[in-house]
C-alpha cells in the first residue's frame, strides 16, 4: 500500500517487455520526445519468447516492424515467405492446396523469424532510441504487479527494483501478462479461448533447404497440416523454413488437448515422423532446441477496451493474435498496437484524465481496422450456430456417409476447396470445431490425395532428452507456481497437457502417483517447476497460482 508520501522513480512511460509489441511502443515513444523506460524479464530480448513464427507486413496495417525499425529484414529475420502450402493427411494419403492467394492477400511482404536473435536485434534499437530522450532498457526485471495510490494504477512493482511510477504503462509482457490479470482486463477461466504450440528447431544447412523445398537462396516456403495424425485433436501442424533451420510445430486448441488426453510432444512426434516430411529430412535430424507456448485465440479474448487507468495492452497481453484456419498471425498486429498506443499517448499528453490514452488507443484500433481482423464481426455472428453442437454433429454424420464423399470427391469440389482455402472471408468464418481440422480434410486427402509408400526413419528427441537440451537458471527456493489443488480431478489434466510432462514420465512438470490412506487408492499430482518452460498451461487446466520467476530466472530459449 502506498501513501502520499512515498516518492518513486518516475517516467512518461513505462513499458513491460520488449518483444514486438514492446519495442514498436518504446520505439514510437521515442519518435515522440517521450521518456520511456523498458523493462525485459529475460536476461536480453527474447530469452523468453517463443513464436512459429512468421511476421507480415500487411498493407492495409496503419505501422509494419519495417516502418519502425529500419535494416529489419537485413538484420533480424530469416527468409522472405515466397512459397505457402496445406497438406490434408489421411494415413498415407496427402492432398495439397496451394494457398498463395491467401498468403498474398493485403500482404506487403512475409518473414520467418527466430525470436531470440530477432527480438535482441530490436532491444538494440529500442535501447538506442529510447537513451536520447531519458529512458533506456534494462533487462533481468519481473515486473510483477501494479503501482496503485488511491485505487488508481500509477506504476509498476518488480522483484529487484523499487516501484517506478509512470503516466503511461504499456503491458506487452506477453500471454501469460501479470499485469493484464492483475487489472481485471484478462483471467485464465476458459480452456476453449487458448490455443497451446509446441515447436521443435530442426538443423538443416542452406544449400540442402534451397533443394529440398526447392527454393532459392533469398527464398523460403510455409507448409501447414491437417486431417488425422493429430487424431481428434482440433488443430494443426506448420513447417516454416529459417536461414539454416527449419521451425516445425503444432498448434492446439486447449480444451481439446484435455478432452482427448492429449500429450503435445506426442502430437508433435506424430508429425516430425509422418512420411510427407521425410523426403525434407532424408533421415538427417538434429533437433536443436524444443519450446512451448499459449496462444491467446483473438476471436474470443482480443480485448475491446484493453486499458485501465494509465495501462494499456498490446499484443498477446491483449489477446491480439490471428488464428482463423490457415491465418496465424500475431506479431504483426502486436507491432500495430504498440505503435497506436504510443500515438495514442503522444495525442493525449499532459491530459489530467488517467484513461484518455487508453480511450484514444481504442479508438484507434478499431479506426485502423486491426480490431476487425482480431475479431471479425462474421465469425461472431455465425459461431452461434456453426458452432452448435447439433450442427456439427449434423455436418460429421453427412461428411461420415456416402454423400460427403460424393460430394467432396468429385473434380469441381476439388477446385471448389482450394477456392475456399484462400478465401479471406470464409476462413474467418471457419468454425472451430472438429470438422474442419480433422474430419473434411482427412476426406479431402482420402479422396483427392496421392499415397506416399516410403516411410520416415527419424527418431525425435525423448521428452527427457528434450528436457536436458534447454537451458535453465533455475531460482531455488523461488518457485514461480503453486499446486493449490493435488487431487487428479482438479489438476490431472497438467500432467497430459503440460509440454513438458507426461503420464508414466517422471521427469516433467506434473507427474501422477496412486497412493493409499487408510485402505482407500487415490491418484495425486505433484509439481516441479525445475524443467517449466513457462508456457502457462497449467494455470488454465490446474488448480495453481502462476506468476513468472524473478528476472533471468527459469528458461532461456537459445532460439525461441
Amino acid at each position: 500500500m502506498t501513501t502520499e508520501t512515498d516518492v518513486y522513480e518516475h517516467y512518461e512511460a513505462v513499458v513491460v517487455g520488449c518483444g514486438p509489441g514492446g519495442a514498436a511502443a518504446a520505439s514510437r515513444l521515442a519518435d515522440h520526445g517521450i521518456e520511456t523506460l523498458v523493462l525485459e524479464r529475460g536476461t536480453e530480448a527474447g530469452a523468453k519468447n517463443v513464436s512459429g513464427g512468421l511476421i507480415y507486413a500487411e498493407e492495409s496495417a496503419p505501422y509494419t516492424i519495417d516502418d519502425l525499425f529500419d535494416g529489419f529484414r537485413e538484420r533480424a529475420s530469416e527468409r522472405p515467405v515466397t512459397d505457402y502450402y496445406i497438406h490434408n493427411l489421411a494415413g498415407n494419403a496427402v492432398k495439397t492446396y496451394d494457398l498463395t492467394d491467401l498468403h498474398e492477400h493485403d500482404t506487403d511482404w512475409c518473414d520467418a523469424v527466430l525470436r531470440r536473435e530477432m527480438d535482441s536485434w530490436l532491444e538494440q534499437r529500442v535501447h538506442e532510441k529510447t537513451s536520447e530522450t531519458g529512458g533506456g532498457v534494462l533487462t533481468n526485471v519481473h515486473v510483477d504487479g501494479l503501482l496503485r495510490e488511491n485505487g488508481e494504477i500509477v506504476g509498476v512493482t518488480c522483484d529487484e527494483l523499487d516501484p517506478i511510477k509512470a503516466d503511461l504503462i504499456v503491458a506487452a509482457d506477453g500471454v501469460n501478462s501479470e499485469l493484464a490479470r492483475e487489472a481485471g482486463l484478462m483471467d485464465w477461466e476458459e480452456p476453449d479461448e487458448w490455443f497451446q504450440g509446441v515447436k521443435a528447431v530442426v538443423d538443416m544447412d542452406p544449400d540442402a533447404i534451397d533443394d529440398r523445398f526447392d527454393i532459392a537462396p533469398d527464398e523460403g516456403a510455409a507448409h501447414l497440416f491437417s486431417g488425422d495424425l493429430f487424431s481428434d485433436v482440433r488443430g494443426g501442424g506448420f513447417l516454416y523454413t529459417n536461414e539454416d533451420s527449419l521451425s516445425i510445430g503444432t498448434v492446439f486448441h486447449l480444451d481439446s488437448l484435455v478432452e482427448q488426453e492429449a500429450e503435445p510432444h506426442e502430437l508433435l512426434d506424430a508429425l516430425l515422423t509422418h512420411p510427407v516430411l521425410a523426403g525434407w529430412f532424408q533421415n538427417e535430424y538434429h533437433e536443436r532446441e524444443y519450446a512451448a507456448k499459449l496462444v491467446p485465440d483473438s476471436k474470443k479474448v482480443a480485448h475491446r477496451r484493453p486499458y485501465r487507468d494509465r495501462l494499456v495492452l498490446v499484443g498477446d497481453a491483449a489477446g491480439q493474435m490471428q488464428a482463423q484456419g490457415p491465418i496465424i498471425k500475431g506479431m504483426n498486429h502486436a507491432v500495430s498496437a504498440g505503435a497506436l498506443a504510443a500515438d495514442a499517448f503522444a495525442v493525449t499528453r499532459g491530459n489530467r484524465d488517467p484513461e484518455a490514452a487508453g480511450r484514444r488507443y481504442t479508438k484507434l484500433l478499431n479506426d485502423s481496422g486491426t480490431m476487425d481482423k482480431l475479431r471479425p464481426q462474421r465469425y461472431e455472428l455465425s459461431r452461434s450456430v456453426s458452432e452448435h453442437d447439433a450442427v456439427t454433429n449434423a455436418v460429421e454424420r453427412v461428411l461420415d456417409s456416402p454423400i460427403g464423399s460424393l460430394a467432396v470427391g468429385n473434380p469441381i469440389a476439388d477446385r471448389l476447396l482450394e477456392r475456399a482455402y484462400n478465401s479471406p472471408f470464409l476462413v474467418s468464418m471457419l468454425p472451430d470445431t472438429k470438422t474442419g481440422y480433422v474430419t473434411l480434410p482427412t476426406l479431402i486427402a482420402e479422396e483427392h490425395g496421392k499415397t506416399i509408400y516410403w516411410d520416415s526413419d527419424v527418431e525425435p528427441p525423448s521428452l527427457e532428452e528434450r528436457i536436458g537440451d534447454l537451458t535453465y537458471d533455475t531460482d531455488v527456493g523461488n518457485p514461480h507456481i503453486e499446486l493449490l489443488e493435488e487431487s487428479y480431478e482438479e489438476s490431472g489434466a497438467a500432467v497430459t497437457a503440460c509440454p513438458v510432462s507426461a503420464e508414466d514420465f517422471g521427469g516433467g512438470c506434473y507427474r501422477s502417483e496412486t497412493v493409499k490412506t487408510n485402505g482407500t487408492a487415490e491418484t495425486l499430482v505433484s509439481l516441479d517447476t525445475q524443467p517449466c518452460v513457462e508456457c502457462g498451461t497449467c494455470a488454465i487446466v490446474a488448480d495453481t497460482e502462476w506468476e513468472h520467476p524473478r528476472g533471468g530466472k527459469g528458461i532461456e530459449f537459445r532460439e525461441g
